[in-house]
């Protein structure tokens, strides 16, 4: 019988972390890991689009999720995002990621050549047989892969005993309860609803920008299941409006996280790689009020 409890609950996206050459740090790899260990959350997803992994290599990638399992393994539920726009890399990151002893592996579909669901399947199950002993999540953001997720693709699916779930970054939150339905687990990806993908069957989140206010998405979640739910939509309003303001500035989102966090006390995660817009002068105000933002958000529900 699978452990599917420990999938249950706030999953942070784990930020790429660079050094001042734009090169991955791992020493801040491992602070920013405990840094999301001490504000009690449920795991990390590691490798994904907050990660940066498209422009990233596959053994910067490896090196990332090595020095994320040194800090977190046993004390967070990881789930490392192992997609490349190849198989065999991808098979590659599969092995090396079931080596360290992730809780699972996941994948967007194959991006640029649109193909079909066979296709889509054949990509997905010859991944998992690279980690025959670990857990396959589907990462479902047609707005960003160009491919969306279907029922019949996702039955086929579902017939190999390692695929437990959905990510689900679509915006409907009916695919939610239809992924649901067929018997899959269900993450909510958009952060601006989270407590409308939590009331239609998810069993948690996995969110970009989970990483710049743990604290506020975990005591949603927490009041959700409390059914307090007036509160929870008092968080999650304000939420969006940290969101808002963050996405106000002309550099790429991640790079005014990592401000953010800079600002609030966390690692310095360095900046963000290009051809994403590095922040520029007029940017740091923007994320010094919502630096600001969170912690009074924090400082009233947390």
């Amino acid at each position: 019988m699978k452990d599917l409890k420990k999938y249950e609950g706030i999953i942070p996206a784990f930020y790429a972390c660079y050094d001042r050459d734009g090169k991955i740090n791992p020493a801040a790899v491992r602070e920013l890991t405990q840094y999301y260990i001490d504000k009690g959350v449920q795991g990390l997803y590691v490798g994904g689009s907050s990660g940066e992994c498209i422009y990233q290599g596959k053994e910067e990638r490896k090196v990332v999720l090595e020095n994320v399992m040194a800090v977190a393994k046993g004390k967070l539920t990881i789930i490392a995002h192992i997609a490349c726009n190849n198989t065999a890399d991808s098979q590659e990151l599969a092995a090396h990621a079931e080596s360290l002893g992730v809780d699972a592996i996941a994948s967007i579909p194959p991006i640029y050549f649109k193909l079909p669901p066979y296709a889509i399947a054949k990509y997905w199950n010859d991944m998992s047989a690279a980690a025959p002993n670990t857990d396959f999540i589907i990462y479902n953001i047609p707005q960003l892969a160009g491919v969306s997720l279907s029922v019949p693709l996702l039955k086929e699916m579902l017939r190999n005993p390692n695929v437990i779930g959905v990510k689900n970054s679509s915006m409907p939150t009916q695919d939610i309860q239809m992924w649901r339905d067929e018997g899959a687990i269900v993450f909510n990806g958009p952060d601006e609803q989270l407590i409308s993908g939590l009331v239609m069957g998810a069993v948690g989140g996995i969110g970009g920008t989970y990483g710049a206010m743990p604290e506020l998405y975990v005591e949603l979640y927490r009041c959700v299941k409390a059914g307090e739910m007036a509160k929870a939509l008092e968080i999650q309003n304000d939420c969006c409006r940290i969101i808002y303001k963050m996405c106000s500035g002309h550099g790429n989102m991640y790079g005014m996280i990592k401000e953010i966090l800079r600002i609030n006390g966390g690692p310095d995660c360095g900046s963000v790689r290009a051809p994403l817009a590095e922040l520029i002068e007029s940017d740091i105000a923007i994320a010094q009020e919502s630096a600001a933002m969170i912690r009074e958000a924090v400082a009233k529900y947390c």
